[in-house]
């Protein structure tokens, strides 16, 4: 069996660890905490360390998905936790003050470093009304970044297994040519 790792990023509260309790086949290893930073998110919880849960995929792919702390003072810890990961899916909370200065940090934290994959979802877009959803599509033209974007609900298997999927085909075309 062929393992594989994927990484999930994003701002405190945009749904990295519901995303991988919504896959994982196994109990998650979860390292939350009591938020002490009520003025970033005013969640009880939040990580503080890794989350951990796996996804097999064709019974030959054991992934596993691995989320990072969203509070940018463990940003120490991205690099090493993305080491040797297939791909990396940047959550982003759409209700958030301003999404695209975390889009904008994620992306700079994560591409560059390696030939990963990237993918981005929108997490909350039912929650926020302030801006369309279009606003993410304008900013990574303006900004020349060419990255599969989806509107997704952490809460639904299906929307986070868009994500994985398209790491895994991302990989397979870049295979091919």
């Amino acid at each position: 069996m062929q393992r594989y790792k994927i990484v999930f990023c994003g701002g405190m509260g945009s749904g990295k660890s519901q995303a991988i309790s919504s896959l994982s086949e196994i109990p998650v290893f979860a390292t939350e905490a009591l938020n002490t930073d009520e003025e970033a998110h005013s969640k009880l919880h939040t990580t503080v360390g890794i989350d951990y849960g796996e996804i097999t995929i064709d019974d030959a792919v054991k992934i596993g998905l691995y989320g990072t702390p969203g509070q940018s003072r463990f940003q120490f810890m991205w690099p090493t936790i993305a080491q040797g990961a297939l791909g990396i899916v940047i959550l982003i909370d759409h209700s958030a003050e301003n999404p695209l200065a975390d889009l904008d940090l994620y992306l700079e934290s994560f591409v560059g470093k390696s030939e990963r994959i990237i993918v981005i979802g929108v997490t909350h877009v039912d929650v926020s009304s302030n801006h369309s959803f279009d606003i993410y599509r304008r900013w990574l033209i303006d900004n020349k970044k060419r990255y599969p974007i989806f509107s997704v609900d952490a809460r639904q298997k299906d929307d986070v297994l868009l994500l994985v999927e398209t790491i895994i085909a991302s990989l397979e075309v870049q295979v091919e040519v």
